[in-house]
């Protein structure tokens, strides 16, 4: 399936929205009542036996100078999952977006993503042994990986705004000497644009070394790797 790209104002319409709206599945994510609506997240398996995850919002907006009368988050987060997308980031696959009105002129959005196949939040990966099964030789990797994934999306001036390390997760492809690994970003509704690269850069770091476990020997490993990859990418901008 493509991806259905909606301008502003944002209505979709059709059999497609109908379908995503109306199908069923495992809540991982309770609904939450906030910003004036209500926003839950579903597992849903297709009717071909593929995992998608459907975000399903009613009147859940959020405010800003290009929106003051409100505009629903997931289509923030769909700008996001495209924009990174394009910096090369891993997010995972956005199969469907859109936003319509109701009959009581109340917001109905959607957002759906492939699932991401064989991976996990990273703090789980340390916890069922992945380190010790694949070695510091892939934990560089991943530290490596993580590194450049975010100083792309920096880069592009995005910043997370939630960066914390469940958001992270990983794959590692292979054994011994082939094992690869793979980072991809999670939970990207409050993600935006900044005005500089240095700005976004400065939160989202600030954010993850207070919510994640790295030691202090991994962090200033993983922020060696990050100022190598934050540089090196400027000094190939000129």
């Amino acid at each position: 399936m493509g991806v259905e790209v909606v301008a502003d104002p944002t209505v979709a319409t059709g059999d497609r929205f109908n379908y995503f709206w109306n199908q069923r599945g495992e809540w991982v994510e309770e609904p939450n009542v906030r910003r004036g609506g209500e926003s839950g997240v579903q597992r849903v398996f297709t009717e071909n036996g593929r995992l998608i995850y459907i975000k399903r919002q009613t009147g859940h907006i959020y405010r800003s100078w290009l929106h003051p009368f409100g505009r629903p988050t997931v289509l923030r987060e769909r700008d996001a999952l495209e924009g990174l997308r394009q910096l090369q980031v891993g997010v995972p696959q956005m199969i469907f977006s859109g936003a319509r009105r109701d009959e009581k002129n109340q917001w109905q959005a959607l957002l759906v993503t492939a699932a991401l196949e064989g991976f996990q939040e990273l703090d789980k990966w340390y916890e069922t042994g992945g380190r010790e099964r694949y070695g510091e030789v892939v934990h560089d990797q991943i530290l490596a990986e993580l590194a450049q994934n975010l100083a792309r999306m920096h880069l592009g001036r995005w910043q997370h705004s939630c960066l914390y390390i469940k958001h992270v997760f990983v794959r590692v492809v292979g054994e011994g000497e082939t094992a690869k690994a793979e980072i991809a970003l999670l939970d990207l509704e409050k993600c935006r644009q900044r005005w500089t690269a240095y700005g976004a850069a400065r939160h989202d770091l600030k954010q993850l070394r207070r919510h994640s476990s790295f030691t202090p020997a991994d962090w200033q490993k993983f922020i060696y790797l990050y100022e190598a990859a934050f540089g090196s990418a400027i000094k190939g901008l000129d």
